[in-house]
């Protein structure tokens, strides 16, 4: 029984330890519409919680249709009170190719919903949904 027990304390440690690891963080920028065409889905409306990932992470495509949950965590700049409280879920719509390994640039509609636009760009934490 004793062994069973530290086992399962192995095993939780082990998740929570890998649910840090798939976490990033990085820099969120907003972007304007038009959003459609995108560089994934083409003409195809794909809603305004949208962003565009970084070239290491777009892969060519592959991250084409994979969810984000996105958090503020501070800000670049001198804007007081950038972030908000929350966070929101983004559907990876296009390549941002000026954005560097560890940046995200999100729909103006995202990105208001966890930060103040008049920021431009934020500190951020982005893990796959």
């Amino acid at each position: 029984m004793n062994c069973q027990i530290r086992l399962l304390m192995v095993f939780g440690a082990t998740i929570c330890l890998a649910s840090v690891v798939l976490a990033k963080q990085g820099i969120g920028y907003s972007y304007g519409p038009p959003y459609v065409p995108s560089s994934c889905f083409g003409f195809r409306n794909q809603g305004i919680m949208i962003a565009a990932d970084n070239p290491a992470v777009y892969d060519g495509g592959k991250a084409c249709g994979r969810l984000y949950k996105v958090t503020c965590l501070g800000g670049t700049n001198n804007i007081p009170n950038p972030c908000k409280r929350g966070e929101v879920t983004v559907k990876i719509v296009a390549l941002c190719a000026r954005c560097g390994a560890d940046e995200i640039s999100l729909s103006r509609d995202a990105f208001s919903r966890i930060a103040n636009l008049k920021a431009g760009r934020v500190r951020v934490e982005y893990t796959q949904v």
